[in-house]
C-alpha cells in the first residue's frame, strides 16, 4: 500500500485579500474553493489549484487575521515546492517575477532539479521546481500565466526536525516512503537534507527532511504552514492507513468527512501535523465546475448557519483581474 503523493498543503495568512491577489494574479492559480475553516468558521479557508482543484495541485490557507508572523524552526514545514514543466518555464518565471517585483533567487540545482526559491508577501517560503508529470494537471484557461508555464501542482515539502531518525522511521516504516537521496546546502555545507519519496516518486511525491538541532521550535503564524496532506485513492485504503498508523502506536483521528474529501490527522515524532486525505469527491460536488470559488461554499452541515457565518466574514473580492503576463 502506497500513498499517491502530496494531496495539499495548508498554510496561514493574516491578509486574505492580499493572499488572493498573490496566488491568483502573481502565481496564476485558480481559487477553486472559497469556504471556511470547519473547526473555526470565523476564518476563511481558501483553496488554490489547477482548473478543477485536482488532488496534488492544492495550496490552501486558513485566514487568521491578526496573527503574528511565523517563526521558522523545528517542528515545522519550512518550504513548499511547486512544480513547473521545465527549465524554459523557470526562465519565464524569472522574467515574470522581475516584472512584478517579486524577490527571488536564481536558478540552482537542488535535489537534482532546477529550482527557483522565492517567498510570498507574508514570508511563506516557496520554490518552483522543474519536472514531474502533467498527467493529472488541468490547465486554468483564464490564468494570468500561459498554459505552457503554469504551475502544475505541488512538488515537495521540506520539514525541519530536531532529530531525523524518528521522523524517517515514520515515513519509511509506517507510511511506506522510500529514502532515495540526500544533499548538502550550497550556502551551508553542514546542512544535510534527506529526500523521501512515495508512489510514483519525483516532484509531487516528495518529502525532504532537514535535521536542525540548532533551531528553536517553530511558532506558527502568518507565512507559516499548518499541515501537509497525503493522497489516498479511496475510502477503503483511507481506513487502512488509519489502522496502520494506529498499529504503530501513533495517535490518529478517526475519519473526518470534510465533504470535498475525507481526512485523518496525526502528528509525527517531530511534531509536524500530517493529514491523509481521499482524492474525492472533489470541489465540483456543490458548485458548477465553471464557477468554482466565486461564492462562499459551505458543506451541508454548516449551510443552516450561512447567514451567521457570512455576517462574521469580511467580503473577499473574487473578481480576478490578472496582470499582463511576461513574454
Amino acid at each position: 500500500m502506497e500513498l499517491g503523493g502530496l494531496h495539499h498543503v495548508t498554510a496561514v495568512t493574516s491578509d486574505a485579500p492580499g493572499n488572493l491577489d498573490f496566488y491568483t494574479n502573481a502565481l496564476g492559480l485558480r481559487l477553486v474553493k472559497k469556504t471556511v475553516n470547519q473547526d473555526d468558521v470565523s476564518a476563511y479557508h481558501l483553496f488554490y489549484g489547477d482548473e478543477t482543484g485536482s488532488p496534488g495541485t492544492e495550496v490552501t490557507f486558513f485566514d487568521w487575521a491578526g496573527m503574528g508572523p511565523n517563526r521558522p524552526g523545528t517542528g515545522g514545514i519550512v518550504e513548499i515546492g511547486l512544480r513547473v514543466p521545465d527549465r524554459a518555464a523557470l526562465d519565464w518565471w524569472t522574467r515574470h517575477f522581475d516584472a512584478l517585483g517579486v524577490p527571488h533567487g536564481g536558478v540552482e540545482a537542488i535535489a537534482g532539479y532546477d529550482t527557483i526559491r522565492f517567498a510570498d508577501p507574508e514570508g511563506q517560503r516557496l520554490a518552483l521546481v522543474a519536472g514531474g508529470s502533467d498527467d493529472e494537471f488541468a490547465p486554468w484557461r483564464r490564468s494570468a500565466v500561459p498554459v505552457a508555464h503554469q504551475i502544475r501542482g505541488l512538488g515537495h515539502v521540506t520539514l525541519a526536525v530536531d532529530r531525523l531518525a524518528p521522523t524517517a522511521r515514520v515515513l519509511t516504516e509506517v507510511l511506506n516512503f522510500r529514502q532515495t537521496s540526500d544533499y548538502l546546502a550550497v550556502d551551508n555545507p553542514a546542512l544535510r537534507t534527506v529526500v523521501f519519496q512515495t508512489g510514483p516518486g519525483g516532484p509531487g511525491a516528495e518529502v525532504r527532511v532537514e535535521e536542525r538541532p540548532d533551531l528553536p521550535p517553530t511558532r506558527l503564524g502568518s507565512g507559516g504552514v499548518h499541515h501537509v496532506a497525503f493522497r489516498a485513492p479511496n475510502d477503503s485504503e483511507h481506513r487502512a492507513w488509519r489502522d496502520q498508523v494506529r498499529s504503530a502506536g501513533i495517535g490518529i483521528t478517526d475519519v473526518i468527512d470534510r465533504f470535498y474529501f475525507k481526512s485523518l490527522y496525526f502528528r509525527e515524532p517531530g511534531r509536524i501535523l500530517f493529514e491523509i486525505a481521499t482524492d474525492g469527491p472533489g470541489f465540483a460536488t456543490d458548485e458548477d465546475a465553471a464557477y468554482l470559488g466565486e461564492r462562499l461554499a459551505l458543506p451541508p452541515f454548516l449551510e443552516p448557519r450561512r447567514a451567521e457565518i457570512e455576517a462574521g466574514l469580511k467580503p473577499l473580492d473574487s473578481n480576478i483581474t490578472p496582470p499582463a503576463p511576461a513574454r
